[in-house]
């Protein structure tokens, strides 16, 4: 995809908080899934009066034929698992230049139409899902000017970041037996704590990888009840 494009999904007025977030699905920056980790997690946000605008942002180019982009996929989670397989943060940020500007541009498009949407502008954050949790992190550390009042990866890297002046409150989430992120430590939520920001992080003891709201069977259904809960007792749910 080479056209970053942005879906509101906009609360019944009665229940709305004011709050919006900006909602970035995974799929390896070669994909995107918007079912399982865009639209359902926009229309239960929305349902619980927060606004939630889902970001297709630019991917990777890919080979036209079916057999050349399934290599494709197969290359990028070959290895992923190991605990020397990390991506250093510097070297993702990087790679990630198209999505950190499509999600700069997502964050200034609903801040200038903050008042149509009914929005408060103070309280734009941003929540994404392994790829889209890179995205989401990556443009909160490269792109401080965004403002962002929160910041929610699901089962992305935690990979230990240098945090900047000021950065948004964390919520992070991950499971126990999740074949690309565990096993490799908890550096992204120590860095937040050194760095004496708010954070919050939710360890499942099963799930796997992309369980968008939550996998049946398994305590990684209580991670959005738990994001609900962080939000409110942060004062980002408060109507103004």
């Amino acid at each position: 995809m080479t056209t970053a494009t942005l879906t509101p999904f906009l609360p019944d007025p009665a229940k709305a908080t004011g709050a919006a977030v900006i909602v970035a699905p995974g799929g390896g920056f070669l994909m995107l899934s918007m079912e399982n980790e865009g639209w359902r997690v926009a229309k239960a946000l929305a349902d619980r009066g927060i606004a939630a605008f889902v970001l297709k942002y630019r991917l990777k180019p890919t080979p036209a034929d079916m057999t050349g982009f399934e290599k494709a996929v197969t290359a990028m989670f070959a290895g992923a698992g190991r605990p020397q397989g990390r991506l250093k943060p510097a070297d993702a940020i990087a790679g990630l230049g198209d999505q950190i500007a499509d999600a700069r541009a997502a964050v200034a498009l609903v801040r200038a139409r903050a008042d149509g949407w009914k929005i408060d502008p103070a309280r734009i954050g941003m929540i994404g899902f392994s790829a889209g949790a890179m995205t989401t992190m990556a443009t909160a550390l490269a792109a401080p000017d965004t403002r962002l009042a929160f910041v929610a990866p699901i089962y992305g890297s935690m990979e230990a970041v240098p945090v900047p002046a000021g950065a948004p409150p964390l919520f992070a989430v991950l499971a126990a037996d999740d074949p690309l992120f565990a096993n490799k430590g908890f550096g992204l939520v120590e860095s937040w704590q050194k760095a004496g920001r708010p954070v919050e992080f939710h360890l499942y003891q099963g799930g796997g990888h992309g369980f968008g709201l939550g996998k049946t069977g398994t305590t990684s259904t209580g991670w959005f009840e738990d994001f609900m809960h962080w939000l409110d007792a942060n004062q980002l749910l408060v109507r103004r």
